[in-house]
């Protein structure tokens, strides 16, 4: 019994790898897709340019929350744990900074519409 829940736990160790790294792909490929499209509103002078791009850094920044979260699950030492919790809060904030540039921007679009 004690072999089956080590081998479940190794699994579940890679599995969980597996999935924050996908997360983390999505988060870039997003952040990257997102860029490019604000580079090509720049060229245009499309005026809505910083709220789509303020959108896509935020989606970004959710997929890598979410692989820092699903991180958790392994952490086995507490400095890892405090580490861990030091990006995620970090990267919290920056979500809040993001939403609230967003919510602004949005009001200023609308002012001029």
């Amino acid at each position: 019994m004690e072999a089956f829940i080590i081998n479940f736990e190794l699994v579940l160790q890679y599995v969980v790898e597996l999935c924050t790294i996908l997360l983390e792909l999505f988060g870039v490929i997003v952040l990257v897709y997102t860029a490019i499209k604000s580079f090509i509103q720049w060229i245009r002078h499309d005026s809505k340019i910083r709220l789509d791009l303020a959108q896509g850094i935020a989606v970004s920044l959710e997929f890598k929350m979410g692989s820092e979260v699903l991180r958790t699950v392994i952490v086995r030492d507490w400095s890892e744990l405090g580490i861990l919790g030091a990006v995620i809060f970090l990267r919290g904030l920056l979500t809040f900074l993001i939403h609230w540039e967003i919510k602004h921007e949005e009001e200023a679009l609308k002012e001029h519409m």
